[in-house]
């Protein structure tokens, strides 16, 4: 080959390596990866923000996370083991949680085939012992085995004060999702929840702040950080927040909560009768509590009154309490409560179509 026929050869060469080398830069260019953008700066949160940021690091160290455990049996000769969660908050400084009884039912029902477990800010779950249930109140209280260090008892209110529209904080564990804040108002005060034994809690407190499986047990809290309410229920289709959440009341969980320590057991109040059941009332198109029968020595004996008579015949329909209607038996326990033990109440009594008052002292039923 000749010397020219090289040289063109070789200008071709470096004419497509000077080609290629400008299109792989530019191929370079285009698939680089952009540099982040600029953070733009912001000044301090607002104040009403800061102040929820110091509320919730304030009261989250507070609020437990309770998980159960328990066996069930499953067929005749096998069993396994069911779980359950909820939350709950340190009462005091020897250890006690409170939550709601639904969230240990399972193991309160068999002690010795079940466990509860407390997460408290340390991270560790901590075996727990239940002292005492009421579960006509759904209240509960476990006692940590193990105090860890720094334990800090929530902040306790009052729920006698509240006014509708008032801001009100959500603490627990959704979905056993941890630490969740949720915001709202109190949407109503005074309902009333119905329980078991046929009772209801009165002067419940309704909030729009969102309340999910897993919130029962944990705390309502006013924009002060105190406790104003213990998260129980919901009102929904489908059991998911709807807006319509219930806490029962602080004054009455104050009221609880100590004899509970103490005792193991809330009284009962009553007045020494047993009822005719609500469906068979409410069947019979009455209004009112009926007697079946009054025990004896009981303060119902003491005010003369009377229960069913021979083939069932009606005896006393008790209508009203403290001039307040009672149309359910569960409203009429609600009112006892209302009045407290060791108070006397008047009753509004029906017989033979013939009304009367009476005036019946109220006694712990359980003693």
């Amino acid at each position: 080959m000749n010397l020219k026929k090289m040289s063109r050869l070789s200008l071709v060469a470096a004419a497509l390596l000077s080609l290629a080398g400008v299109g792989v830069a530019q191929l370079a260019t285009r698939d680089a990866t952009p540099a982040p953008r600029e953070v733009a700066p912001r000044g301090a949160l607002l104040p009403a923000e800061q102040s929820m940021v110091n509320l919730f690091e304030t009261s989250a160290p507070s609020v437990a996370y309770i998980t159960t455990e328990s066996l069930q049996p499953v067929g005749f000769f096998r069993a396994e083991v069911a779980q359950g969660a909820g939350s709950g908050f340190v009462w005091d400084a020897a250890g006690h949680v409170v939550t709601n009884f639904h969230v240990i039912e399972s193991v309160a029902a068999n002690p010795n085939q079940g466990r509860v477990l407390v997460r408290l800010d340390s991270g560790q779950p901590i075996e727990a012992t239940i002292v005492g249930t009421a579960p006509e109140y759904d209240l509960a209280v476990v006692k940590l085995k193990r105090i860890p260090a720094g334990i800090r008892p929530i902040p306790i209110g009052t729920s006698r004060d509240l006014k509708v529209g008032q801001s009100v904080i959500a603490i627990g564990n959704p979905f056993g999702l941890q630490r969740t804040l949720t915001t709202g108002i109190v949407s109503a005060l005074d309902r009333e929840l119905p329980t078991a034994l046929f009772r209801e809690v009165a002067g419940v407190i309704q909030t729009d702040a969102a309340i999910n499986p897993g919130n029962s047990g944990g705390p309502l809290l006013d924009s002060a950080g105190r406790l104003i309410g213990v998260n129980t229920a919901i009102r929904s289709a489908s059991g998911s927040s709807s807006g319509v959440g219930f806490a029962i009341p602080v004054d009455l969980v104050n009221r609880i909560v100590p004899v509970l320590i103490v005792k193991g057991r809330a009284p009962l109040p009553g007045i020494g009768f047993t009822p005719v059941r609500p469906d068979i009332v409410a069947r019979n198109n009455i209004s009112g509590v009926v007697i079946a029968e009054v025990g004896r020595g009981t303060p119902a004996a003491e005010a003369g009154l009377q229960g069913l008579g021979r083939n069932n015949t009606l005896g006393d329909v008790i209508t009203a309490v403290n001039g307040k209607t009672v149309e359910t038996l569960s409203t009429f326990v609600a009112e006892l409560d209302r009045a407290g033990i060791g108070n006397q109440v008047e009753l509004t009594v029906k017989r033979d179509n013939r009304e009367r008052k009476v005036k019946v002292r109220v006694i712990d039923i359980r003693s």
